[in-house]
């Protein structure tokens, strides 16, 4: 199947406008014309263009020389979590967890070989990664990114881990893609992820899938914690019947209001 082209179905210039707003991260919250251009792929006279409509429509400010995006960028990511009944639903169930184990709760989906993070109840900072509503990481590396692909189809999957790279392995760290492949079939069969420290020394976390009410998995809940503190044996016995809990409380919530 052919890509979409300009005027076919696809709007080059939303596009552009799209790839602008993505230029901006943590490592460049604020940008020269030139940087904007460079890093969206676009001319200076393109990039400036969509720069200063998104200024007149106060997603971007600007000092003269510099852009940054405006607090009101926060409303297209809220539209997404406004429009998903879940997350009101969820928020609630998480803080009840959070005050049980006193470890930081998150949700989240899959998009594309990430995970994004939706929802998040922290209690302290456990990684050396700064994570928060919109944080990305490596889906296959995670115990929320196992659980969500572990429903995916069995041509899905493998593509998924045909494609994984860890970004920074540790000594826990599936070693080849066939024991990846492996760690995901078992979080099939039983219905839970645990990853001790693959993703980062001492970040020990445990995931549950939240189901709608066809039964898929449209999002995981997790809780981490630090190996010192709350270690793999410690999460499976104390803090995975809570979760899976949890977990099903959302899951038979969100089934009732989808009726």
């Amino acid at each position: 199947m052919e890509s979409p082209k300009p005027g076919d179905s696809y709007v080059q210039s939303f596009a552009r406008g799209l790839q602008v707003i993505r230029s901006f991260s943590a490592d460049a919250p604020q940008q020269t014309l030139t940087e904007v251009a460079g890093r969206a792929g676009l001319t200076r006279a393109g990039a400036r263009r969509i720069l200063l409509t998104l200024q007149t429509l106060g997603y971007v400010q600007s000092d003269g020389r510099l852009f940054r995006l405006t607090p009101r960028i926060l409303d297209l990511g809220f539209a997404y979590l406004s429009s998903m009944p879940i997350w009101n639903l969820a928020e609630p169930v998480m803080e009840g967890l959070v005050a049980q184990v006193k470890e930081s709760c998150s949700a989240a989906v899959l998009d594309g070989q990430d995970i994004v993070y939706v929802l998040r109840v922290p209690t302290r900072k456990l990684m050396s990664i700064n994570i928060g509503v919109g944080s990305r990481l490596p889906a296959c590396f995670t115990a929320l990114g196992r659980m969500l692909l572990a429903d995916l189809p069995d041509d899905a999957l493998c593509a998924q881990v045909g494609m994984a790279r860890a970004q920074a392995p540790t000594a826990w760290t599936a070693p080849d893609q066939d024991s990846l492949l492996d760690r995901i079939l078992q979080v099939r069969r039983q219905g839970w992820c645990l990853v001790d420290q693959e993703l980062e020394e001492g970040l020990v976390s445990l995931a549950a899938p939240i189901h709608g009410r066809d039964g898929r998995t449209i999002a995981a809940l997790g809780v981490s914690g630090h190996s010192s503190r709350t270690g793999a044996d410690m999460m499976l016995r104390d803090v995975r019947p809570l979760l899976l809990e949890a977990a099903q409380t959302i899951s038979r919530t969100l089934a009732l209001q989808q009726r």
